[in-house]
């Protein structure tokens, strides 16, 4: 997302990143930053380290995205900011508009009417003080373990509950989950929330379409959920997994099989039956924060003791994972 910003500086920057962002494709920024007038260069045309020349003179352009994806779209309306005239994007989907409510509370000229976005350059920001919400998909792992533990009562507070977010809650309760907000509140253009889960038995489901576009964070973790559900989980369209930090399709894969869990995969997905029992193994993080968590969570379920290989990745996103982890268990 700084990308959009540093395009349009007149002077040359280079962004680099860990081994997991290394194997990122960036490709899909550098097109329309491109577009723009930014002169970008990177490893074979779309690995980090990538090196953008930026340009004040900006322009606007009405892009449609190839894969919808809320990264790429606030790169492009973060460019859109110092850009001449208005800048546009669409996608297939509508994806998380965190972007587009915070730009609006400092003041810029932003426009959202179902999967388009458009925002006008030159207006002035002021700044403002916020409350950052806690994040539902990090929150997705303590609900997931909360469901599946016996006689439990958890609650998480000041959850980010933003609209573009919540279809996590709402395929968790299609599923038979025991979950509910409590306390709902608004703030900085965001909802927030408190949310009570308990023990539940969960059925299971189907991730598809634009399911899939709302959940691809979370699917690691649901992957873990729907091994123990009563019928089991199939996620489809979820190729956009396989060009995360990992290619989560196959390192969810592999790790299930490391702990005796039956799974079958896609080229866009994978199928996992339920009413499965985790057993003790050692497995990998591959240097992914949503693996390493996800699997700490089944290490939970697991019929012994389960070591989790650079568990470390946890802390890119969540630093205080496995303390809090601890905590909750006593």
């Amino acid at each position: 997302m700084l990308s959009g910003i540093l395009a349009a500086q007149p002077f040359l920057s280079r962004l680099e990143g860990d081994s997991s962002i290394a194997r990122r494709p960036m490709k899909r920024i550098i097109t329309p930053l491109e577009l723009m007038g930014a002169k970008i260069s990177a490893v074979d045309g779309t690995y980090p380290p990538i090196e953008i020349q930026g340009t004040a003179d900006i322009q606007a352009i009405d892009y449609t995205l190839p894969v919808a994806s809320a990264q790429v779209k606030s790169c492009v309306l973060f460019a859109g900011l110092y850009a001449n005239g208005t800048t546009v994007t669409r996608e297939s989907h509508k994806t998380r508009d965190h972007s587009e409510l915070a730009l609006k509370e400092f003041g810029a000229d932003i426009q959202a009417r179902g999967t388009t976005v458009s925002i006008t350059g030159g207006a002035a920001l002021t700044g403002r003080e916020l409350l950052v919400p806690g994040d539902l998909s990090g929150a997705a792992f303590f609900l997931v373990a909360a469901i599946l533990a016996k006689e439990s009562n958890l609650i998480l507070y000041d959850v980010g509950l933003n609209p573009s977010r919540t279809a996590l809650i709402d395929f968790l309760v299609s599923g038979g989950a025991q979950i509910k907000v409590l306390d709902m509140r608004s703030s900085g253009g965001e909802l927030i929330g408190d949310l009570q889960v308990q023990a539940s038995r969960f059925q299971g489901g189907l991730i598809e379409k634009g399911m899939t576009a709302a959940l691809i964070d979370e699917i690691p973790v649901l992957a873990v959920l729907g091994a123990m559900s009563e019928e089991g989980l199939t996620v489809r369209d979820a190729g956009e997994l396989r060009v995360k930090e990992t290619d989560r399709i196959a390192t969810v894969a592999e790790n299930m099989r490391r702990m005796g869990i039956e799974i079958d995969t896609a080229h866009d997905g994978f199928r996992i039956p339920g009413k499965q029992q985790f057993r003790a193994a050692e497995v990998d993080s591959f240097g992914d924060h949503r693996i390493a968590m996800a699997f700490a969570v089944a290490g939970l379920f697991a019929d012994g003791e389960t070591t989790v290989n650079e568990a470390e990745a946890a802390s890119v996103s969540y630093a205080e994972f496995y303390d809090t982890v601890a905590r909750i268990r006593g």
